[in-house]
């Protein structure tokens, strides 16, 4: 009887503790073949809604989530999305639940995609704060948390994790660069088949992140102020 009980204990306990994603709405489908899924803000005006996903429970396993996420997107040709904040009695908006939050869903060509040049975005990991250096300057990023820094063309950055046994990377962003992503973390992430929500670039435990995955999280981490 105990077994039993204990079993049904820890079913119970996996679907509460679970994190569903869900795609709760489909206004309009695409035949888009797009690979990425890119955030969007202003660029929601010009772009073409499609849909909603809803993620219920919390996780720690981001890149799985993303995936999910990644998934239910693609199935109605979704290349973009945005937050969609859930509303309260009183018409205000609901501060962001990583337990519970929703996505809107759209199409956009990418040529009217904006903010994708001139960036360095820094992702301490999900389980604890980070310490790191950027061109000898020490910066603490808390977990799930992250840093936006411009970057100058031509300059050369060096992030270090400031550990006797660490790693360093060394990188000379050009004009008009693309924005660069890492995640400082002693954990690898494995990335999954498609290689969406997965690593391009590893050094140690500072880790390149695919771009839709890194525009994934600086949705759900918060942003640290320099």
């Amino acid at each position: 009887m105990r077994k039993i009980l204990f079993a049904a204990f820890i079913c119970t306990a996996q679907l509460i503790f679970a994190q569903n994603v869900f795609l709760t709405k489909v206004e309009k489908t695409n035949e888009s073949t797009d690979k990425f899924l890119y955030k969007i803000d202003e660029e929601k005006k010009d772009a073409e809604y499609l849909g909603e996903v809803e993620i219920q429970g919390f996780s720690k396993n981001d890149a799985e989530i993303f995936s999910l996420i990644y998934k239910k997107a693609k199935e109605i040709g979704a290349n973009t999305f945005a937050l969609k904040p859930f509303e309260n009695v009183d018409g205000s908006l609901q501060k962001f639940n990583p337990a519970n939050y929703r996505l809107a869903l759209y199409y956009l060509p990418k040529e009217k995609l904006m903010d994708q040049t001139g960036n360095l975005y820094l992702f301490a990991s999900a389980e604890k704060d980070q310490k790191i250096s950027i061109n000898r300057e020490d910066y603490i990023v808390s977990s799930r948390s992250f840093l936006k820094l411009k970057v100058i063309p031509g300059e050369v950055y060096t992030i270090s994790t400031k550990k006797l046994l660490g790693s360093t990377i060394k990188f000379q962003p050009k004009e008009n660069s693309t924005n660069q992503y890492f995640q400082i973390s002693a954990t690898k992430i494995k990335s999954d088949e498609t290689g969406v929500g997965g690593l391009n670039l590893k050094s140690g435990d500072i880790i390149g992140l695919e771009k839709s995955y890194a525009e994934f999280l600086s949705v759900i981490y918060n942003k640290q102020a320099e």
